[in-house]
């Protein structure tokens, strides 16, 4: 990167810069179970502009209503949601960083996902460099994470998307044992500043169509579910809900669980944008590739990246029957670039998630969640042992 702020990153980065941040996110939302990387990722003007507009361009893509038809056989039957929206509320596209043939840093979509994300602590980890850099002269800067918008305007717009108008003592957000997930942090930074409570959906209590959560011995209605269930988890865990997902329930969703379903993997094959790489289900693969190197195999609906096959051979793909190849797709593989060096000059690879909103029928970008990596996959499981790897926030100067 052509830019100055790594390097003077790098110059000031020691025992204090990253334990400072640590203790201010700490501070605010109790302890991490997963690992915080020790430098945000400083976004240049242009990369912010190529990510930003290839994922509205992508979005845009997916909302050709003679394509929902084609998604939407992507729902099980049995999970079928009555009342899904016409979008889904929140979007997140995640691009590889990659170099161009300018030498530019652009991004090659390696997932996107109608569910929501870690929206609340990305403003919060922004923040927290914001103030640890404010101390180093070249670095004390209006640090900012959001697209277009000033802290107070985000955080609004954020919140009115969650709620979606509700009083947050009548919003849940709703996984499956909050205080046990990874996520966890983010679930704390979501109340700290928008009041919604988190709480175990096997705390739920369904009544006819309505649901209730017990606050203080009193049965609390919850109008609107901020869903952060990953179905996935439940499955593998065997969970029995306290309702059906076909109940026609008298709740508003954030995001509605169908789009789970339908933006996600299942969707990559159908798309024609130039940043998302050759992507087919592997049941329309009748020949296979030669060079099977060049290609990696991703499970459709798994969490966190579960069963994915970097390194693919034709042993591990006739492993699969033929009558389940429709759950996967096989996917060109991504040339990461070495987006941060760190001091010492070892280079780090990056994902950034764009994490977009539904606003007037089109989805707006609102702010970017980071992840690094020095191993083969972004995965904790990957980077064992590593530093400089992990979750962090991307953040540019504001103009607001």
């Amino acid at each position: 990167m052509s830019s100055p702020l790594p390097s003077l990153y790098n110059a000031i980065y020691g025992e204090a810069v990253f334990p400072a941040y640590e203790r201010y996110l700490v501070s605010r939302v109790g302890g991490f179970t997963f690992r915080l990387a020790e430098t945000p990722l400083f976004m240049s003007p242009p990369l912010v502009e190529r990510l930003t507009t290839d994922a509205r361009a992508i979005c845009a893509e997916l909302a050709n209503p003679n394509l929902l038809p084609l998604l939407k056989k992507a729902i099980p039957p049995e999970l079928d949601a009555p009342n899904m929206t016409a979008l889904p509320e929140c979007v997140q596209v995640d691009f590889a960083l990659v170099e161009n043939a300018n030498g530019e840093l652009e991004g090659k979509v390696v997932e996107l996902q109608g569910f929501p994300s870690l929206y609340a602590l990305e403003v919060l980890m922004a923040d927290a460099w914001r103030e640890v850099l404010a101390e180093h002269p070249g670095l004390d800067r209006s640090w900012t994470c959001l697209f277009d918008l000033d802290r107070a305007a985000g955080l609004e717009r954020i919140g009115r998307l969650l709620t979606g108008g509700v009083d947050p003592a009548h919003v849940a957000m709703i996984d499956l044992e909050p205080e046990a997930q990874k996520t966890w942090p983010d679930f704390a930074a979501t109340k700290l500043f928008f009041g919604i409570e988190p709480i175990s959906v096997l705390r739920v209590i369904k009544l006819k169509n309505k649901l209730f959560r017990e606050v203080q011995g009193k049965l609390v209605p919850i109008e609107r579910i901020y869903n952060r269930l990953v179905f996935d988890e439940l499955e593998v865990k065997k969970v029995k809900l306290p309702f059906s997902w076909r109940d026609d329930l008298q709740v508003t969703w954030c995001a509605h669980p169908n789009w789970y379903w339908a933006w996600s993997k299942y969707s990559l094959p159908y798309l024609k944008h130039p940043a998302v790489p050759e992507t087919r289900f592997l049941s329309d693969v009748k020949e296979l590739p030669e060079d099977l190197t060049a290609y990696v195999l991703k499970p459709l609906f798994s969490y966190a990246g579960t069963g994915v096959i970097v390194d693919v051979t034709r042993e591990a793909i006739e492993r699969i029957p033929h009558e389940k190849r429709h759950a996967f797709i096989l996917q060109k593989k991504v040339s990461y670039t070495d987006a941060i060096h760190m001091p010492d000059g070892t280079g780090v690879k990056a994902e950034v998630r764009i994490m977009l909103l539904a606003d007037g029928g089109v989805h707006v970008p609102i702010l970017p969640l980071v992840r690094l990596s020095r191993g083969k996959m972004l995965g904790v499981d990957h980077n064992k042992g590593h530093t400089w790897v992990g979750g962090t926030v991307g953040i540019f100067e504001s103009e607001i």
